[in-house]
C-alpha cells in the first residue's frame, strides 16, 4: 500500500483554500504567470517534470500518482503559478511501498538558503531561496501558512514525513518547505 498522500487538509472535512493573488504591495521580485513545467533543487538531486493537480471530488488537494515507478511532483492549478504573487503550490510524494524512495524523499534535508528552480512554460527559471523547512503533525497541518495569501512570490514544497503508522499506513506529519522568490533567468 503507498504511503499517505500528501497534504490532504481535508482530512478535517476542510477543502484546501485556493490562494489569491494581488500585485498591490508586492514585496520583492514578481513574475506574470505561466505554468511550470519542471523543478530542480540541487541540493537535494531533484531535476523532474511536472505535472498539473487540481481537487479531488471530495474538495482535497489531488496527489501524483504512486502508479508510476518515475512518481512526478506536480504543481496545484488552483494556487499561483511560481513567481506570480502567492503561495504557488508543488507536492510530491517522500516514497511508495512499491517502488521506494519517491522523488521528494530527501525535501525534510534542506536548508536555509537553498535553491529551488521551477522552469516554467514562457522560458523563464524561477529561483526561489528556501525559508524555512517543517515538519508538522497532519492533525495541526497549517492551512492558512501554507494556503494564504502573500505579499509576495512564494513556494511551497509539500510531501510526507515524521514517523510512519504502519497500521494506518501512512506517515503521521508533512513535510513543508517555505520559500521565496530571489530572481529569475532565462531557460
Amino acid at each position: 500500500m503507498p504511503t499517505d498522500a500528501p497534504p490532504d487538509p481535508a482530512e478535517s472535512g476542510t477543502p484546501a483554500p485556493a490562494p489569491t493573488q494581488t500585485r498591490s504591495g508586492s514585496i520583492g521580485p514578481v513574475l506574470a504567470a505561466s505554468p511550470p513545467a519542471y523543478l530542480s533543487v540541487p541540493a537535494i538531486g531533484i531535476n523532474s517534470p511536472l505535472i498539473q493537480l487540481g481537487r479531488n471530488p471530495d474538495g482535497s488537494v489531488e496527489v501524483p500518482s504512486l502508479d508510476l515507478p518515475d512518481s512526478e511532483p506536480g504543481w496545484y492549478r488552483n494556487s499561483p503559478t511560481p513567481g506570480a504573487i502567492g503561495p504557488a503550490i508543488i507536492l510530491g510524494h517522500v516514497d511508495s511501498r512499491q517502488f521506494g524512495p519517491g522523488v521528494f524523499y530527501a525535501l525534510q534535508d534542506l536548508s536555509t538558503g537553498d535553491a529551488v528552480e521551477v522552469t516554467r512554460a514562457d522560458g523563464a527559471v524561477a529561483i526561489f531561496s528556501v525559508n524555512d523547512v517543517q515538519i508538522v503533525p497532519k492533525s495541526d497541518f497549517p492551512t492558512l501558512q501554507v494556503y494564504g495569501n502573500l505579499a509576495y512570490a512564494g513556494l511551497r514544497l509539500i510531501t510526507c514525513g515524521g514517523e510512519f503508522d504502519r497500521d494506518a499506513r501512512s506517515y503521521e506529519s508533512n513535510v513543508i518547505v517555505f520559500a521565496k522568490l530571489v530572481g529569475s533567468r532565462s531557460a
